[in-house]
């Protein structure tokens, strides 16, 4: 069986300044003075394993669960037990929401059979906080440290073979790119650094970024890395093109972008 990746479409919302996630439509217009975001975790399907990509906003978004990421693996001929290994790019809540739940009334391993592959330092941060956000989502965090079965990754690392793990910084301090590479099957995914396809022509500093400057730097560095080897790029926040391949480059124009749809079985 051949590796593919596909989206899971979580949903698209307006988030303020108070970083609620309301839900709205995929192509409407968010509420004044927010964002438009869209959530999309990824699912790695290979033979030997099944992989995630982040894991969505789970219960901590206005009406969210996680029976939508669930629902959305089901699609692909798996179920929750069926994940080997959840890759998470940083520790923000709308990328490791998914988790757990509290489907019956109290927290519990949405995977309980995956590894968690997080940076260390990353970890360590926020195990050193008091308050991670707020108090639901220390009591969230504290489960997984106590219950998840998690892996801790440095800044250049090789977890598997075929995965490379690259700390990148930027958008958070311990943000990580993931890169998959086994034969044919080629992907990139840098979670919040690269989240879209207008991110790859654009040199602009995001005041949302721990470091704007160093955001700008590393994503034209793993641009040009995903366009010499023909990676697919797996774009965390697109509502529109979450997969998508670079075919060319102009000095002026800047890259060329090929929307992907991978085969999916029925």
């Amino acid at each position: 069986m051949q590796t593919y990746a596909a989206p899971l479409y979580e949903g698209t919302f307006s988030v303020g300044l108070d970083k609620k996630f309301v839900p709205m439509d995929r192509k409407g217009k968010p509420a004044k003075g927010a964002l438009r975001i869209s959530i999309q975790p990824f699912l790695l399907h290979a033979p030997d394993k099944k992989i995630l990509f982040d894991t969505g906003l789970g219960e901590f978004g206005e009406g969210t669960t996680t029976k939508t990421l669930c629902k959305n693996i089901a699609a692909h001929g798996l179920n929750e037990y069926d994940i080997t290994d959840i890759f998470l790019s940083h520790l923000h809540f709308d990328h490791l929401g998914g988790l757990a739940n509290r489907d019956n009334g109290y927290w519990e391993l949405t995977f309980p059979h995956a590894k968690i592959w997080v940076s260390r330092m990353d970890w360590e941060k926020v195990m050193a906080k008091d308050i991670f956000y707020d108090e639901e989502k220390t009591e969230f965090i504290h489960f997984i440290a106590a219950r998840g079965d998690i892996h801790f990754l440095s800044d250049h690392d090789y977890p598997y073979p075929e995965i490379e793990v690259l700390k990148i910084g930027g958008h958070s301090e311990f943000h990580q790119a993931f890169f998959y590479r086994l034969d044919d099957s080629k992907y990139l995914m840098a979670g919040d650094v690269l989240p879209t396809k207008g991110h790859v022509n654009q040199k602009f500093a995001a005041k949302y970024d721990f470091d704007p400057q160093q955001s700008i730097q590393v994503r034209q560095k793993l641009v040009k890395i995903a366009y010499e080897e023909h990676m697919v790029i797996l774009a965390y926040h697109s509502s529109e093109t979450p997969m998508f391949r670079l075919t060319d480059y102009h000095e002026k124009q800047g890259y060329s972008i090929e929307n992907v749809t991978e085969y999916v079985p029925t």
